[in-house]
C-alpha cells in the first residue's frame, strides 16, 4: 500500500467533519486546500482504489426524517458470508455491514420508514442461503458518537 501524502492527510481530515453542503463540495474543499477541484477528485478516486477511503457520506437524524433503525446480528455459514453481505448491501436502508468473530458473525444496521418494511426485509434476509440465525437488536436509547481521526 502506497503511503499517504501530506495533501491526502489534509483532505481526509477535512472530509471527516467539514464536507460542505452545496452543489460542488469538492470545489470548496479544493479552495481550502489551495488546489483545484479535479485534483481533489483525482486524489479521492485514488484513496478509494487504495483502500484508504470506503465511502463519503453524511449522517442525518434518521428519526426526525421518519426512519427507524435497528442493528441486526446474523449467524451465517462461512461459505455464504460474502453472498449474504452483498445481498444485505442491496437494500437501500442497510447503511453498512461488517463481519465479526463469534457465533453471530455478520452484523448490519438497517433504516426503514415503517415497521412493516423492516419486518419484510428481515424475513427476506433470514431466508437467504447460509443464514442460520438472526437477532434484531432495537436500540432503547440513542447515543451519538462522533469519531474523527486526525491524520498528521
Amino acid at each position: 500500500m502506497t503511503e499517504l501524502t501530506t495533501f491526502d492527510k489534509a483532505l481526509l481530515n477535512l472530509l471527516q467533519g467539514h464536507l460542505p453542503v452545496c452543489s460542488r463540495p469538492f470545489a470548496q474543499l479544493a479552495v481550502q486546500l489551495g488546489t483545484d477541484e479535479q485534483t481533489v477528485l483525482t486524489r479521492l478516486k485514488w484513496l478509494k482504489q487504495e483502500g484508504y477511503l470506503r465511502r463519503i457520506g453524511t449522517f442525518f437524524n434518521s428519526a426526525r426524517l421518519g426512519y427507524e433503525g435497528t442493528l441486526v446480528a446474523l449467524q451465517v455459514d462461512g461459505a455464504h458470508i460474502s453472498s449474504v453481505a452483498e445481498a444485505v448491501n442491496r437494500y437501500p436502508g442497510a447503511t453498512h455491514n461488517y463481519e465479526r468473530e463469534g457465533e453471530y458473525n455478520l452484523w448490519f444496521t438497517l433504516l426503514t420508514a415503517d415497521p412493516v418494511q423492516e419486518r419484510r426485509i428481515l424475513r427476506e434476509v433470514r431466508a437467504l442461503p447460509g443464514v442460520h440465525g438472526m437477532m434484531n437488536l432495537k436500540s432503547r436509547k440513542k447515543y451519538k458518537i462522533n469519531v474523527q481521526f486526525q491524520l498528521r
